[in-house]
């Protein structure tokens, strides 16, 4: 389906200006996944009236589903307008500004982090990080919480995480009480008011692996993809859900990242403007460099952008979500537990003395009170740590 469904009932865009038009979104959506919908919302149905705001909806609610949401959408709008191709053109596009600055950011920081000064400046970035974790976490959990059934699976998961077992098959868990209680029961309710160290390699090319030893046979493409595929099926409830399940198997089962890495690879996938899934492209670049970053991010993306791709095409023939509804209310629970699991889990080392818990505490009510941006939030541990306030 190349045209619009209805081309007379709207103008008739060029796919390279509504490419266009989401590599500028994805190089200034800023904010999270909302805001940037309403970015879209702004330019695509007010302004370019390509999309009826309804039409629009319903890409936003059905994006949910799996993977980021505001990815989703923009495949959403690329295939209803210009078929399959133009699904995936125009998802690439929003994607690429900020997997071509983390792949930056990466070579810099693999390449140049045991320089002193951006050694300590790391220092007041892990406080920061728990930080956002958590106020993920709450921000989440004020929303999907509600119940006594919804709390009772939130513990569940916080005390299956803590002891360290499979994120995926707690998910799994999750999804089936879903299915198995149903949304009312769930989601009803009233509205709220240590792996060592490895060194960093010798030259500062961008193409060179990072440390290939480090992974073993494991770290090949086909491994690297493989493991990031299976990630993207159970890619549910936004991007922090990727958090705990990377955490387990990049740095406990695998040890293609250190804890600290872990950490600063989360700090510097939300200095960027797009999903926090790009931290895929952190660890890819970890293990196979600039080819290992494409990999990672295009098999952890694949199964969003697939189901997507499928429910833009017979979107119109959907009549009932009744069940994928169940199945959500019962993740949603879990995957606050899992944040909050993560959190703690990498708090025992990476927060250090009082100092470095004054930097969460006034991280986190930055971000919870006073709604600062991530970045500007990281910024500031980064400047408490080059201070030396943070050790």
């Amino acid at each position: 389906m190349l045209i619009p469904p209805d081309p007379a009932s709207r103008p008739a865009p060029r796919l390279r200006e509504l490419v266009w038009l989401f590599l500028r979104l994805g190089a200034i959506g800023f904010g999270g996944g909302m805001a940037v919908v309403a970015l879209m919302e702004h330019d695509l149905v007010r302004k370019r009236k390509l999309l009826d705001l309804e039409e629009f909806l319903h890409g936003v609610a059905l994006g949910q589903i799996l993977g980021p949401f505001a990815v989703n959408a923009s495949l959403f709008v690329g295939n209803r307008l210009f078929g399959f191709l133009g699904g995936l053109a125009c998802a690439a596009a929003f994607l690429a500004p900020s997997v071509i600055l983390v792949i930056l950011l990466s070579w810099l920081y693999f390449s140049f982090h045991s320089i002193p000064a951006l050694q300590t400046a790391l220092h007041g970035l892990g406080p920061v990080v728990i930080a956002l974790i958590l106020s993920a976490a709450w921000s989440m959990g004020r929303k999907a919480v509600r119940t006594l059934p919804a709390i009772l699976l939130l513990a569940l998961a916080l005390g299956l995480s803590l002891l360290k077992w499979n994120s995926l098959s707690i998910l799994a868990a999750g999804g089936a009480v879903g299915l198995w209680l149903g949304r009312d029961r769930l989601a009803k309710g009233p509205s709220p008011s240590k792996a060592p160290e490895t060194s960093p390699p010798a030259a500062p090319a961008m193409l060179a692996l990072p440390a290939p030893a480090a992974a073993g046979a494991a770290s090949s493409l086909l491994g690297l993809g493989w493991t990031f595929l299976k990630v993207g099926f159970v890619f549910f409830g936004g991007g922090f859900v990727l958090v705990p399940i990377l955490h387990q198997s990049l740095v406990e089962r695998l040890h293609w990242l250190s804890p600290q890495q872990f950490l600063d690879g989360v700090a510097i996938s939300n200095l960027t403007p797009g999903p926090i899934a790009v931290l895929a492209t952190f660890a890819g670049y970890r293990v196979q460099g600039v080819g290992g970053a494409l990999v990672a991010t295009a098999a952890l993306f694949l199964p969003a952008m697939a189901l997507m791709s499928l429910l833009s095409h017979f979107y119109t023939r959907l009549k009932d979500l009744g069940r994928a509804k169940d199945l959500l209310a019962g993740l949603s629970p879990v995957v606050v537990g899992l944040i909050f699991g993560s959190a703690l889990l990498l708090a025992k080392g990476t927060i250090h003395g009082f100092s470095g818990i004054a930097l969460a505490f006034l991280a986190l009510i930055l971000l919870l009170r006073f709604r600062w941006h991530p970045a500007f939030v990281l910024g500031l541990g980064a400047l408490a740590g080059a201070a030396g306030l943070v050790r």
